[in-house]
């Protein structure tokens, strides 16, 4: 990260508020050195709150928010009070130049309504898309977008959400030319919707983008690690998402229940424990936190409500190796080749 670079962070947001967030931050400082942050929200309660973790001390700047964005608040509430709450003065600092970007685990509507009225698009950008790693058993991620800010798409939308896609996937997966594939209800070239179809049309006849695209994907297929970038509009997307944290967690807690039903399934647990382990780590969301609404004129990542210290430490980890890359320079700079080669 450049070292005039500051990560804005929503000190107030999330379920557990300031202690857990906090929590994160150290935790991040202390993975990835030369990172300093710009801490929104309650001045008071932050100062006092960073005299458990010293460590941040020299490497922060508290930002004064006297209000917070509530959890059910509609985005036509939140937006009226952006200047005085922690989300909204947190996005503001990048628009300002002060932060290269922004963290919170506050409401993703106001967040994506208020990051899109201050940043804007990038140019050839008509909508953001909401981005997030999913874990797979190949040797890395797949990103998938948009994950629900977006429930109609047209072709366009879908080539342009590939773009940001490919250019996501090669900064936080290092990958040279990332594989893009569409969500689709089959694999064969007639298959989906006309969007789908034109979508797929256009990203086969273009050799002048850093990806190599693969066609279609199925929803069983997602975890399979065969591609590493899932483009589909935000209803299938989000859909998808709930469907397999759910899954996760049905897997998770079903395992539990196996093994305390008998004496037997107890001893059983105790050989096994370093597999489940691994297991459990494998699907904890927190290992894969940290969303990104690409397509602004800045950075802006949203890291899940109910994120724990490791999921704020690794959604703002995922932010600095963006402002590394320089993720939006990038994005903008694909799209402009692909369309003059369109």
């Amino acid at each position: 990260m450049a070292d005039n670079a500051w990560i804005a962070v929503d000190a107030m947001g999330g379920d557990d508020g300031l202690a857990v967030m906090l929590a994160g931050v150290a935790r991040a400082r202390r993975q990835f050195e030369g990172m300093r942050f710009l801490l929104v929200g309650d001045e008071a309660q932050i100062a006092d709150g960073l005299k458990t973790h010293p460590n941040l001390t020299a490497a922060s700047e508290i930002v004064h928010a006297p209000e917070v964005v509530g959890s059910s608040e509609k985005p036509s509430q939140a937006i009226r009070r952006a200047k005085r709450t922690s989300m909204g003065i947190a996005i503001d600092l990048v628009k300002q130049g002060r932060a290269a970007a922004a963290v919170s685990s506050g409401n993703t509507g106001a967040m994506m309504a208020m990051a899109k009225l201050s940043l804007r698009m990038l140019p050839g950008i008509d909508r953001p898309a909401l981005a997030a790693p999913l874990p797979t058993l190949g040797d890395n991620d797949v990103v998938m977008l948009d994950l629900g800010a977006n429930t109609e798409c047209d072709a366009r939308n879908l080539v342009q959400f590939a773009v940001m896609g490919a250019a996501y996937a090669r900064t936080i997966l290092d990958l040279a030319s990332p594989r893009v594939a569409l969500l689709n209800i089959g694999s064969e070239d007639q298959k989906g919707t006309d969007e789908i179809r034109e979508a797929a049309a256009q990203l086969r006849g273009d050799t002048h983008l850093p990806l190599t695209f693969s066609g279609f994907v199925e929803g069983n297929h997602i975890a399979r690690g065969d591609v590493d970038v899932i483009v589909c509009d935000g209803f299938a997307g989000n859909i998808a998402l709930k469907t397999a944290e759910g899954t996760a967690r049905f897997v998770a807690d079903l395992l539990k229940r196996a093994f305390r039903s008998s004496v037997r399934s107890k001893i059983g647990f105790l050989i096994s424990r370093p597999a489940t382990q691994l297991l459990r780590d494998h699907l904890d969301p927190n290992n894969h936190n940290g969303a990104v609404f690409l397509g602004l004129n800045g950075l802006v990542v949203k890291s899940h409500g109910g994120a724990t210290e490791l999921g704020v430490a690794t959604a703002i980890g995922n932010a600095a190796k963006m402002v590394r890359a320089d993720l939006t320079r990038r994005i903008a700079e694909d799209l402009r080749n692909f369309e003059a080669a369109a």
